[in-house]
């Protein structure tokens, strides 16, 4: 379908509430600040980062995070690395280089992508726009009435100070919800789960080894991170069983299993028994000491009451524009960050200049009726691409990305960015224990560095 842009409102300014300071609300406020709007970035932590803010105590949480408050937001664990390149990693006028002192790794530790951050929210001016150790508790629209222009509409935030426990009401033109999806552990249903004995925990949760040292490990899920975990757990673990889907997993991972004797591949679980037995769908069973699920995240936003405008169905989010906006809502509504499997930084850069230029009157989205019937055509081709609504945010597609540039006249991805990021996606399939380390794109890598993007912008 063609969507046609109506024509823009008058420049103004409004006052916008930023949810989140990790990477997706950072940008976001920064593009907001550059179109002149007056930002309050608020964040439940006490310092910038979101998900990079490394929470090594996790004590309090409930192991599958069945509580309706989560007390750990994280779940970064210590030993992660990138699992893409960091030169791919920057926002477009920021790029992620190799400070001295610091981890000068190409696929560095979590810290260096954390203090990549930090400098991004030092250098331009951030920090005095972020209220630290806030929890937002609700988010509501002030005036319901259908009558109001979009534009119009403004949403009351109630947000409570973490350490003294004050409530604090305000009312915004704008909110921007960019608190992540990566902190609310996602449960499979497997029979005998709530009566079995013995321990079981989320990843979101899981920080070092050391505690599963001579255990029985069934891991679940084979994403990166199960893949990863599994390969820490292997080291100190007496055995480590990986559940999957498939039997057919990646070289790289078959790879790394044919190298330990403890390290076993197993299909998925049909049930768990109060002895400890944990019996797979194929008949066999073994006796386990823990249960660690690598089972990905719901997306959650209990503080939003959106009169059931945005709802979130089997993880689909929606409907949203573009991932980005309710059509019942915008442009006063939106979201950055949702998305997955993409080039992130740059992505959830878009998305940030299309909001604060909307706001600001500068653009305008396509009418009401335009929107739903785009969402409805990518919700069809989705499904006829055999892809489950739980995935629906999953793109894998870089073509989209540069459509999304397009709405705004936001640079396309650069080649470079694509290559050295399928170049190191090819590798980890194949090298799955040694591609962070060991790669054969140099020749790419050092004409990529030569580029501009490198060359022509400095930061301390």
């Amino acid at each position: 379908m063609v969507l046609v842009i109506s024509e823009p409102i008058k420049s103004q300014s409004k006052t916008v509430c930023v949810i989140g300071a990790g990477p997706s609300g950072l940008v976001s406020a920064r593009e907001l600040k550059k179109e002149g709007h007056k930002v309050v970035v608020m964040e439940q932590n006490d310092d910038v980062g979101g998900q990079w803010l490394y929470q090594p105590n996790v004590e309090e949480e409930d192991p599958l995070g069945k509580t309706k408050a989560l007390k750990v937001h994280s779940s970064i664990y210590s030993s992660l690395r990138l699992i893409s390149p960091r030169e791919v990693m920057g926002f477009s006028d920021f790029p992620f280089t190799v400070k001295e002192g610091r981890d000068s790794r190409r696929f560095p530790g979590h810290e260096e992508l954390w203090l990549y951050l930090k400098d991004f929210c030092e250098v331009f001016g951030l920090r005095e726009m972020i209220r630290f150790n806030v929890r937002v508790e609700f988010v509501g629209m002030v005036d319901d009435d259908k009558d109001v222009d979009d534009n119009m509409k403004r949403w009351m935030v109630k947000s409570v100070a973490k350490k003294t426990g004050e409530v604090i009401e305000e009312v915004f033109d704008a909110v921007v919800v960019a608190s992540g999806h990566y902190s609310y552990p996602r449960l499979p249903s497997i029979k005998g789960m709530d009566s079995w004995k013995r321990k079981q925990l989320h990843s979101h949760i899981y920080r070092v080894p050391d505690p599963f040292r001579d255990e029985v490990v069934v891991v679940v899920g084979c994403s990166m991170s199960g893949q990863d975990i599994s390969i820490e757990l292997v080291e100190v673990a007496k055995e480590v069983h990986l559940s999957a889907k498939s039997l057919d997993v990646p070289p790289g991972l078959s790879k790394v299993i044919s190298k330990h004797h403890n390290f076993h591949l197993h299909l998925e679980i049909e049930s768990l028994e109060e002895d400890g037995r944990v019996i797979f769908v194929d008949g066999s069973c073994i006796v386990a000491d823990t249960i660690l699920y690598c089972t990905g995240y719901w997306y959650k936003f209990p503080f939003l009451e959106s009169k059931g405008r945005v709802e979130v169905d089997d993880n689909r989010v929606g409907p949203l524009f573009e991932h980005t906006f309710s059509p019942f809502l915008s442009p006063s509504l939106s979201f950055v960050g949702i998305p997955r499997k993409l080039i992130g930084f740059p992505f959830f850069e878009s998305q940030a200049k299309w909001i604060a230029k909307l706001l600001s009157g500068k653009t305008s989205l396509p009418s009401f009726d335009e929107m739903m019937e785009s969402i409805s055509e990518f919700y069809l081709a989705r499904e006829a691409a055999g892809i489950p609504k739980r995935n629906t945010h999953d793109i894998c597609d870089f073509n989209y990305s540069d459509k999304y540039a397009d709405y705004i006249g936001f640079p396309l991805l650069e080649e470079w960015r694509k290559e050295l990021c399928m170049s190191a996606l090819l590798n980890s399939i194949e090298n799955l224990d040694t591609y962070r380390d060991s790669w054969d794109d140099d020749d790419l890598l050092q004409e990529t560095l030569q580029n501009p993007y490198f060359t022509q912008f400095t930061s301390p």
